[in-house]
């Protein structure tokens, strides 16, 4: 009873002296509401802003920002860092855009994941500026990550990547991301970005000199910023097509384009466009030979450039004072701050005063119970030897179980390489006798012609067969290693789609692809690889004519469960209980004689347990086979580089 009674009355010291400060903070609550609705309508106002009137949204974002530091309003500051980010972007000051970019990245809270994809996606768009495509990436990824589901956000992020993908000349992962995003951006109506897409791909082309279809995606683009009223993406698809002219020998229309281009890009301040489109008409008169009109494009080239210099001179005085005025701003509310603590700690030292009386009570009873404490450690560490040294005879025990179990194992592997070494001599021995006899003149062209059409998922199989061979006797001579990198499923389910096309045209099997995009494994590539061919190379061989096969992703937790199902003939459940056992493997042939060893899933057992996973199959008999796997999902690092770049 005496114990509650102390409780209570050190209760009643410790709230009775700071009854009035609690009463006022109830006022300061309703004021930073205020404050923060304040914040919040600025930064919304300057980021409708930014692209339009940069300068006014700069001096509005500016505001928001000290408000915000007054308030201690950590979003709000995010967020007004973030739109002075966007205004110093828009304005090509990558540079100082990365500061801003980096300090919102800082202040943004984890539990708002969307403002924070905006903020990496913007720092992968300003480092695929300034040409860093590496880091560019890798704040494209985290922005991936934190878009989640959101198909506008998604859409944007691919959109930049497709940008990277193409300055990086890896236009088959450019084209990809692009299509991805033009998918999303179409499926939430957002016609703008559509219309983006669609010059981006036709530059795409362009790049890859594929110049019929970067005609096609550059038409679509131009009709649908005339339909929009997009004057900036009119003015650079009349610079694809000036491009695509002068590289076709159409050197007139080049003229003809680029001249358009120069009229529109003056008419809204595109000097970057201007520029080009000047590059353009110089090299338009070079290539005919018409030096005179050359020489007069190339002066107003010149001058243009020389005037931009100056500008960009003016530019810089104006922009570093703006840095150090906002940053003169911000330490003038941060000194009011620190002089409002000082001013704050000495109205807490009664409270600081108690503080100490309560912990000296506390030391006291906290020596009491390490005592008890230590007391119980010993007896539990006199338990634990004891524990450790059965376990030490167990393990004993268990090597050398394990000495007799590599015995049989080795037994084993010498009747698998006689399997495997009979199953390939049967179809190079076939292939060999065609050539013989074709070469005898037994057979005609044509005749040879049919015969392959037999014989090639034989030698497929065959060709798989003394890949996983060499694969997995490799590994058990020099043992595996695995180098770890974040592998888009998605993207490796397209490559699959490729690599085996001829085999699916064959037996018209549709392949589909529904690995969620953006969200990485960490796994070895070359592993995965491996794992996806054999199991889709299974699901094509058991597989009937238009059947299905289908590669899915489900986030499970922390893990990313990878799946790849087919409407085949299935298996009992006996089959499948002898899949992934050396001493019980088998091997059926497929639905048009295709041969295997049964090699290929211990393998790719093998290689999902070595990147940390478990390999699993459900089936039925005449209704398919699933075969999955979990690997676990790429963990971002929020290390933020303080460096501007």
């Amino acid at each position: 009873m005496r114990r509650y009674i102390i409780i209570i009355f050190l209760f009643l010291i410790y709230k009775v002296p700071f009854a009035q400060p609690l009463f006022s903070n109830q006022n300061s609550l309703v004021n930073t509401s205020l404050i923060k609705s304040k914040v919040d309508s600025l930064n919304n106002k300057a980021h409708s802003s930014y692209l339009t009137s940069p300068e006014s949204a700069h001096k509005i974002a500016v505001n928001a920002l000290i408000l915000a530091e007054k308030s201690n309003y950590s979003f709000g500051k995010g967020v007004s860092f973030y739109n002075i980010g966007l205004t110093y972007w828009s304005q090509s000051y990558y540079a100082i855009s990365l500061y801003y970019l980096k300090s919102a990245l800082l202040c943004l809270p984890k539990n708002k994941p969307l403002n924070l994809s905006d903020a990496y996606n913007a720092l992968g768009r300003t480092y695929a500026e300034l040409k860093s495509y590496k880091l560019a990436l890798k704040y494209l990824d985290t922005s991936l990550y934190y878009a989640g589901k959101d198909p506008g956000r998604l859409a944007e992020v691919l959109s930049t990547k497709s940008y990277v993908y193409a300055a990086l000349s890896d236009f088959n992962k450019a084209i990809a991301a692009a299509n991805y995003s033009l998918k999303l951006n179409k499926i939430i109506k957002a016609e703008g970005n559509i219309a983006v897409l669609y010059g981006r791909l036709g530059s795409i082309y362009l790049s890859k000199k594929n110049y019929a279809a970067a005609k096609a995606y550059n038409d679509t683009a131009l009709n649908l910023s005339i339909k929009i009223n997009n004057r900036h993406l009119r003015a650079y698809s009349y610079l694809d097509f000036a491009n695509i002219c002068n590289q076709t020998g159409k050197f007139d229309n080049a003229i003809k384009y680029a001249q358009k281009a120069i009229i529109l890009s003056d008419s809204i301040g595109v000097m970057d466009a201007i520029t080009k489109s000047y590059n353009i008409l110089v090299n338009s008169y070079e290539l005919k030979n018409d030096l005179k009109e050359a020489l007069y494009y190339q002066k107003r080239y010149n001058l243009i450039r020389d005037s931009l210099g100056t500008i960009a001179r003016l530019k810089t005085i104006k922009l570093v004072q703006n840095y150090y005025d906002l940053n003169s701003k911000i330490n003038h509310v941060q000194l009011m701050e620190i002089n409002d603590g000082i001013n704050k700690s000495k109205i807490k030292s009664q409270r600081i005063v108690i503080f100490i009386l309560i912990l000296s009570l506390l030391a006291g009873i906290v020596i009491l119970l390490a005592t008890y404490y230590f007391y119980k450690e010993k007896q539990l560490l006199s338990n634990k030897l004891q524990q450790q040294h059965a376990s030490l005879l167990e393990q004993k025990q268990l090597i050398e179980l394990q000495a007799v179990d590599l015995k049989l194992v080795n037994g084993l592997k010498d009747k698998l390489l006689a399997v495997i070494g009979h199953d390939l001599r049967t179809p190079v021995a076939n292939l060999s006798n065609i050539i013989e006899m074709f070469e005898d003149e037994y057979l005609t062209a044509g005749d040879v012609h049919d015969l392959m059409k037999d014989i090639n998922p034989i030698i497929k199989g065959a060709e798989l067969t003394l890949s996983n061979l060499v694969e997995w006797a490799g590994s058990q001579i020099k043992g595996r290693s695995v180098e770890v990198s974040s592998v888009d499923i998605f993207l490796l389910g397209v490559e699959m789609e490729q690599t085996f096309l001829h085999a699916l045209q064959l037996k018209k099997i549709e392949f589909i692809n529904n690995a969620y995009a953006g969200h990485g494994v960490l796994a070895d590539e070359n592993h995965l690889k491996v794992i996806l061919r054999n199991l889709i190379s299974n699901a094509i061989k058991f597989t009937d004519i238009e059947g299905t096969i289908t590669i899915s992703t489900v986030i499970k937790n922390i893990e990313l469960i990878i799946s790849v199902a087919d409407t085949g003939k299935g298996m009992t459940r006996d089959e499948v209980d002898k899949l992934f056992c050396l001493n019980t493997h088998f091997s059926n042939s497929g639905t048009l004689g295709e041969k295997g060893t049964g090699i290929g899933l211990i393998l790719c057992n093998e290689l999902v347990e070595l990147n940390g996973g478990k390999l699993m199959v459900k089936s039925v008999v005449d209704s398919g086979s699933t075969f999955y796997f979990n690997l676990p999902l790429k963990k971002l690092t929020h290390k933020i580089d303080r460096d501007i770049s």
